[in-house]
């Protein structure tokens, strides 16, 4: 009680010992030598002004302090208002400079936050326009030329229209994929989870992807020491889904005539870790922060050449985090990458 009293109403307390001693310096000369009064009565007076000075001091000052704080309070939005009032508002002024200083700092982080945001708003719009103009472009320009003349050729238009059909294509894939970050990143997308051999998953995306190897001469291999049967439980399509990204941009970047391997290890008890590694091109380490975020290229040019919408790992990290899994990427440039991801065991 002593320590919140002195932190609580020092200022009142030392204000209304200076104006009792000095009242009571003056009394006691007029008092004392003028009109001969006991000692005790001037004691009794002092105790009397200083507790309606301290009284007065404290109110005045609360009501000062609350009406100017709460002002300010108003004025920049730092706090409801009505959480003064739930605080008994004192002239430690200590407490509420902290107290301003916390909400300041709070406000702060989250105009930085909405900044981030901001910044990151206007880069992905910038590259859902670009990745949707080049496509819409070359659709336009193969029409437009079939409509000025061109389709008179039956060459030249059947080799057109297959061209404006692939960017047709394109479009298709990067909307479907817009959609499927959306339906992902607002929670809406439900898993299916079921119990399943991952082992034949696998082996059924190789089936896939082997026309795609097969033209860079790419060897799709699973590790030898597996079993016939690894059961897991999760969505087995998103899964799929996943196993499909990762083996597909390991067959484009990676170097002609090499190999990606697929292998499946014990992690913990009722956890096992999917690795998927390849000997392609690898990437540089300052890439390997931001490999997941939406419409990220490593190579802006060359990436494009290989198609894609730019938002394939981006999917591939939401449907491991709605799987409440982790996805980890390992690369040394010149040498090859590894992604791996942590999937529940199935019975």
């Amino acid at each position: 009680m002593t320590n919140i009293f002195k932190k609580t109403y020092k200022f009142a307390a030392f204000t209304s010992a200076y104006i009792t001693l000095s009242l009571t310096l003056i009394n006691f000369l007029a008092f004392y030598y003028f009109i001969k009064t006991d000692f005790w009565i001037i004691l009794v007076f002092a105790a009397v002004i200083y507790m309606v000075c301290f009284f007065v001091i404290q109110y005045r000052v609360e009501k000062f302090i609350y009406n100017r704080i709460k002002k300010i309070y108003d004025d920049v939005s730092l706090l409801d208002t009505s959480n003064i009032g739930q605080q008994k508002i004192t002239t430690n002024m200590e407490t509420l400079t902290k107290e301003v200083e916390r909400f300041a700092q709070h406000k702060k982080l989250e105009i930085e936050a909405l900044k981030i945001r901001e910044n990151y708003r206007k880069e992905f719009v910038g590259n859902v326009s670009h990745e949707l103009k080049t496509p819409l472009f070359t659709v336009q320009g193969y029409i437009l030329t079939l409509l000025d003349g061109a389709l008179k050729d039956k060459k030249v238009r059947k080799k057109y229209l297959e061209s404006a059909s692939k960017g047709v294509e394109r479009l298709i894939y990067i909307v479907k994929d817009l959609d499927m970050i959306s339906k992902l990143e607002a929670g809406d997308l439900n898993l299916n989870k079921e119990h399943f051999n991952i082992i034949d998953l696998i082996r059924n995306v190789f089936d896939l992807l082997e026309i795609k190897a097969s033209k860079k001469n790419i060897v799709l291999t699973l590790d030898d020491v597996l079993e016939n049967e690894v059961m897991v439980n999760a969505d087995r399509e998103r899964i799929q889904q996943v196993l499909t990204n990762l083996i597909d941009n390991s067959i484009k970047y990676g170097k002609v005539g090499g190999t990606t391997e697929v292998s499946i290890e014990d992690l913990i008890k009722n956890k096992v870790i999917v690795r998927v590694t390849d000997n392609g091109e690898g990437i540089q380490s300052n890439h390997l922060t931001r490999l997941f975020e939406r419409f990220y290229r490593v190579d802006k040019s060359g990436s494009r050449e290989v198609g894609g919408s730019g938002l394939g790992l981006s999917i591939v990290k939401h449907i491991i985090d709605a799987h409440n899994e982790k996805i980890y990427v390992e690369s040394q440039f010149g040498v090859g990458s590894e992604f791996s991801f942590t999937i529940e065991k199935g019975k």
